[in-house]
């Protein structure tokens, strides 16, 4: 089985708290992910999700690093041709601008599952494709005895 590697950081403070922004777009990609497992399952394809502190010293150097989110290596970004924007950002974050998402006339603070489903979907079908494309087979057993299409 492949792995689709998420990953997603957020400011942490020294007291374990973080904003209210990062804490929903944690639960939505806890959402997405347990829905990806089922999804991607008829394609070999696993969702394995990596979570990241940022300290609050990294923070005030670079607000923008907070709650984001990579797919198979690539921010979310652009598997969903979304634009990066700020707008200020509570509690933790002490008023900085922090990161928001914008597709078409929307803005996004909290990144809901359904945009890291998307995103991740795409970056599956790439991984399939790519595999099909070498003449591989997507499960990456090494051995596999499925009969694939070469394209």
């Amino acid at each position: 089985m492949k792995s689709l590697p998420i990953v997603w950081q957020r400011l942490v403070d020294p007291e374990g708290n973080t904003c209210g922004r990062c804490g929903n777009t944690h639960e939505s990609v806890l959402a997405a992910v347990e829905a990806l497992k089922e999804i991607l399952k008829p394609l070999d394809v696993a969702p394995i999700l990596e979570t990241r502190e940022i300290d609050s010293e990294s923070f005030r150097v670079d607000p923008s690093q907070s709650n984001r989110i990579w797919i198979a290596g690539k921010p979310i970004e652009e598997w969903l041709d979304a634009k990066v924007s700020s707008s200020c950002c509570d509690t933790v974050c002490e008023g900085a601008h922090c990161r928001t998402l914008e597709i078409g006339d929307r803005t996004f603070e909290v990144i809901p599952p359904g945009m890291v489903i998307k995103a991740a979907l795409i970056a599956a079908s790439k991984m399939v494709d790519s595999a099909k494309r070498a003449g591989g087979c997507a499960c990456d057993t090494g051995c596999c005895t499925h009969r694939h299409s070469p394209f």
